[in-house]
């Protein structure tokens, strides 16, 4: 019953939508939604997805052959350099860009910084996967006279299908809801637009409607990852030998692969990085209010914590029915729990601003409000590394546990909850690592007098004061820094097991 409560709060985005274009009325919707400006929001997306997504999957596979298949020396640096942009906010990135190229604007910009923004994305499973191929069909392939190059597109690639299409999947939704980065690259797409209706008129039938068009914009690229995606067959019959890859000499190549690692450290994290310090300095002691600094900090890591252990309890029932009963209502129940995930933190927010305003106003811009918010955009990460978690834990152990008397209760807190602790805490630091990089949600439902990182930093970008915002950019830094950390390690014992 929890978890099918859960689901029905989750379907409250997706119900909104559709109440806002039937409250509106077709004539309404025609007027506002097809005319030439939503038309350039359309285009602008489908550029920026046909051009950003192609470049990641390059970037990413590419990296991470380098580091996963080739001799090159110091991979464990690189591998860590690879993941290390998630670190680093996506607006915090075109802050770096924008304040070393001033003149980089519109689509190439923006291609520019989402590619090296949200490569780790994809990165992380190509990698995994890389890891785990049994290198057995490349022998049998390199045995019958194929070149490397004709194994790594035959044998290898296909083999990476599930990966780049999950990890491409999590780009394209990322970037139809990025706001900050394309509001600093001077890009329009939908997810700008929403803001800057919602900020000049709240509860704007205009930013609804183009939330409905970007909700439609999100089905549209889930199906066409599950078309791409096919039910090809993945997995062989038979153990197999547990044997690993043999890593493929660069010999001549080897100054052309560390120059592609290095440029790309250089691009993705050299830039913003020596821009914040360069900020920094710059302004010096005078840019660092240590008060208004602090109280972001400490509100941010509030906000992120009590988000991530909140989302963490709510994805229980969902996490324990999918290990422990698994069924159809069980995979009804979990889809609605994912579906949430991938719409824009805009619609979102747009659904509790109405929703609020129109039947709870005194919800209305309170920290529930937002928690809730916090919760739906991020409730798939909580769901996926409970699931994990308590697939670890041995069901027979829960039923000695009652055998010697424990209740259910007591065995869930005394036996399961132990064993799925590092588990739940990797979700709650997933969950933690997203809330603080959300830019659109706590912009548009944080209460008055609330001051997030992401926020004040936003704030100052908008007067143009780059050096007063360097602070609070490098805090982010600081703060997502670890839970990147363990995200990478986690993905690392995972591609291992």
């Amino acid at each position: 019953m929890a978890a099918l409560l859960v689901s029905l709060v989750s379907l409250v985005p997706l119900g909104f939508v559709m109440w806002v274009a039937v409250d509106a009325g077709w004539d309404t919707v025609v007027r506002l939604v097809f005319r030439a400006r939503v038309g350039e929001f359309l285009l602008n997306t489908l550029l920026l997805e046909l051009l950003a997504v192609p470049l990641c999957i390059a970037l990413a596979v590419t990296l991470a052959w380098i580091t996963e298949r080739s001799d090159l020396p110091g991979t464990a640096l690189w591998r860590a350099v690879a993941v290390a942009p998630l670190a680093i906010p996506a607006f915090v990135h075109s802050y770096g860009w924008i304040s070393a190229v001033p003149s980089l604007h519109g689509l190439p910009g923006a291609v520019l910084v989402s590619v090296l923004a949200y490569s780790p994305f994809l990165y992380l499973p190509v990698a995994a996967q890389l890891r785990r191929l049994d290198p057995a069909l490349e022998n049998a392939a390199a045995s019958l006279g194929k070149t490397p190059a004709a194994i790594f597109a035959l044998v290898v690639l296909p083999q990476l299908r599930l990966a780049i299409c999950g990890g491409a999947l999590l780009v394209g939704l990322h970037l139809l809801a990025e706001y900050g980065l394309f509001a600093m690259i001077r890009f329009d797409t939908f997810a700008t637009a929403i803001v800057d209706q919602f900020q000049s008129s709240y509860n704007s039938p205009v930013a609804n409607l183009l939330g409905g068009v970007l909700v439609l914009c999100c089905i549209g690229l889930l199906a066409l990852e599950a078309i791409i995606r096919g039910r090809e067959r993945y997995a062989r019959v038979g153990s197999g030998a547990a044997k690993t890859a043999s890593r493929h000499r660069l010999g001549r190549g080897m100054p052309m692969a560390l120059g592609f690692v290095i440029l790309f450290a250089a691009l993705a994290l050299g830039v913003p990085l020596l821009t914040v310090v360069r900020w920094l300095w710059s302004g010096g002691l005078a840019v660092w209010p240590v008060a208004e600094v602090g109280t972001a900090f400490g509100q941010t890591l509030a906000l992120a914590f009590g988000g991530g252990i909140l989302a963490a309890v709510i994805a229980a029932p969902a996490a324990w029915l999918a290990v422990r009963a698994p069924g159809r209502l069980q995979r009804v129940i979990e889809a609605c729990h994912f579906y949430v995930g991938s719409l824009p933190g805009v619609v979102v927010a747009l659904a509790l601003v109405t929703i609020t305003v129109r039947i709870m106003l005194p919800l209305y811009q309170t920290y529930a409000t937002l928690l809730i918010a916090y919760v739906l955009l991020f409730l798939p990460r909580a769901v996926t590394a409970l699931r994990a978690s308590l697939a670890q834990a041995p069901v027979e152990l829960e039923w000695a546990a009652m055998a010697l008397g424990r209740s259910p209760w007591q065995t869930i807190w005394q036996v399961t909850a132990r064993l799925a602790a590092p588990g739940i805490a990797a979700g709650i630091a997933l969950v933690a690592l997203g809330i603080t990089n959300e830019l659109t949600a706590t912009l548009m439902l944080s209460p008055n007098g609330t001051r997030t990182l992401a926020t004040q930093f936003w704030i100052k970008t908008s007067e143009l004061d780059y050096a007063a915002a360097a602070p609070y950019a490098l805090m982010m830094i600081v703060l997502s820094l670890p839970l990147s950390l363990l995200l990478y390690t986690r993905a690392q014992r995972a591609s291992v097991r």
